[in-house]
């Protein structure tokens, strides 16, 4: 089923290049559908209670380099290929509701850039993971660059895109020399092999991994965007079409977070415990000044781009706290901001459509006459904000808390940026919902096309509200493997079999078979979820 799911949208979007130039829009929102039913029987399937990887696919691809077509399935990326599938549909639906230029082509590219994202997260093949993150970058050139949008305040919209491919693809080449740096140096002059579970048995000496971390983490900091490697992302977030600019800020940023539990932990331990707080420091930096930038900015947009800096930052928070709390919250977190920040960006285009503007100082009254699109985008102002009562507030409790058990200081600054969330959240909401409407500003009630994308997003967002568990309970033992790999470098000892609980059998490799590789976790760790570490 993995390998279907991978190639259904490419194969509708080139069969997509001979149907009728009305219904190219509709071809392209099928083949997502298709897709999602897919991913939704995939996750039907999903036995939360096995370990290591399901519905694989291992075939040699290029066996003199050790490359295989290598797919598979687990708890660290089975509700992110969902995640894809679901805003996939959603924003090729609402551009399908829009006249498109060539829409062939723009189709043709949103459909790439799902297969691209889609082998990203199924990709077990170090090579093959680094192919698709780069591939990734092929339609995205094009959808910024040819359909997006130039600026009298700013840089054409070609100019902005090459920014944006600049700082991405020599992320991109820092880690394609990393990956086959990796995969030479454990062969030791035998078999190489780029079998991301074969490398996580073969860990490097220390003096390669801190070179080595650090090309992978350049590349995944670029992706999401963080602090100091985000120069990229307000000229890009301006020129994009919305309808790309949601699955691109809601997806493609995961990516990179992804990317750390998937490749960087388990491969990099020794150098990912001792650049812990390097990285924590970055994080922390993209979490305050993504939020202060957030609440001082008058572009619509913008505010949606920063705020995602802020968001990205509390999930690589989680990840290097260390701790399966933390890495729990930070997959749920991931999960949480691309089910809010896609339909927040639906509204802004639909705000902006209305107003003529996205100038948050020239909108308002927009909820007048326009209360079910008022009510909507309060359910994903209160989830952006994290409310109680909201899976995004569950997320964030669970980073705080892995962060308070390892790093108690990181968890106190992190707190600050919980507070302005709320700040830049209800700022949005309430200047162009609620503020005196003026002149010139059409306020009427959404539509039933515009509803037919928002209302199954907000419904996603609710019902995850109701049970975080669903996702929870299905990645909790992905992520402790991920995370096990550190546990040796945080005692400081040499390598021991470690228990997820007491009496329960040392915990598997991704690849089903006993590890030997994995520690055990520090004396003094706290219980979670009622079993000790």
């Amino acid at each position: 089923m993995t390998n279907s799911l991978l190639w259904t949208p490419l194969v509708f979007g080139l069969l997509g290049l001979v149907v009728p130039r009305r219904l190219a829009g509709w071809w392209a929102t099928l083949g997502t559908a298709a897709t999602l039913g897919l991913a939704i029987a995939l996750l039907v399937g999903f036995d939360s209670g096995a370990a290591g990887l399901q519905d694989t696919v291992d075939v040699n691809w290029i066996p003199g380099l050790g490359v295989d077509y290598s797919l598979g399935v687990d708890g660290l990326n089975l509700f992110l290929i969902a995640l894809t599938t679901v805003l996939w549909t959603a924003g090729t639906a609402f551009a399908a509701f829009r006249e498109q230029e060539r829409p062939h082509l723009f189709f043709l590219m949103m459909l790439l850039g799902e297969t691209a994202t889609l082998g990203a997260f199924l990709a077990q093949d170090l090579l093959l993971f680094v192919l698709f993150f780069d591939l990734m970058l092929v339609p995205f050139y094009f959808l910024f660059g040819a359909w997006g949008s130039d600026r009298e305040d700013g840089p054409t919209a070609a100019a902005a895109t090459l920014k944006m491919i600049v700082y991405t693809l020599i992320g991109s080449l820092l880690m394609l020399v990393a990956a086959i740096a990796t995969a030479i140096i454990a062969a030791d002059g035998g078999q190489i092999s780029f079998s991301i579970a074969e490398l996580a048995q073969q860990p490097l000496g220390e003096g390669s991994q801190r070179w080595i971390f650090w090309f992978f983490a350049a590349a995944f900091l670029v992706k999401m965007p963080a602090f100091l490697l985000h120069g990229w992302m307000p000229d890009a977030y301006r020129a994009a079409p919305l309808p790309v600019l949601a699955v691109f800020s809601g997806v493609l940023a995961k990516v990179g977070a992804y990317g750390f539990l998937r490749v960087v932990l388990p491969l990099f331990p020794d150098a990912t415990v001792e650049f812990q707080e390097v990285v924590l420091v970055i994080a922390l930096a993209s979490i305050l000044y993504g939020s202060v930038m957030a609440f001082t900015q008058t572009n619509v947009r913008l505010v949606a781009g920063y705020s995602s800096v802020a968001q990205l930052g509390f999930i690589t928070a989680g990840i290097f706290a260390l701790s399966a709390d933390g890495a729990d919250g930070a997959v749920l977190q991931m999960v949480n901001h691309g089910l809010v920040v896609a339909p927040l960006l639906v509204i802004v285009a639909i705000l902006a459509e209305r107003s003529g503007t996205e100038d948050l100082t020239k909108m308002g009254g927009m909820a007048m006459r326009a209360p079910v699109l008022a009510a909507l985008f309060l359910i994903v102002t209160l989830a952006t904000l994290a409310m109680p009562g909201s899976a995004n507030f569950v997320g964030e409790f669970y980073i705080l808390n892995g962060l308070f058990d390892s790093k108690i200081v990181f968890a106190f600054v992190a707190i600050s940026g919980v507070a302005m969330s709320a700040y830049y959240a209800l700022r949005l909401y309430q200047r162009t919902m609620h503020n005196r409407r003026p002149d010139g500003i059409e306020s009427r009630e959404i539509g039933w096309r515009d509803g037919i994308v928002l209302v199954p997003l907000v419904l996603c967002i609710l019902g995850l509200a109701l049970y975080p568990q669903l996702i929870l309970s299905r990645t909790d033992k992905s992520v402790a493997r991920s995370v096990a790999a550190t546990a040796g470098g945080r005692l400081g000892g040499p390598p021991k079999t470690q228990a997820r609980t007491k009496g329960e059998s040392p915990l598997p490799c991704a690849s089903g078979d006993a590890c030997s590789v994995f520690w055990e976790a520090p004396p003094a760790a706290p219980s979670r979820r009622g079993s000790s570490q």
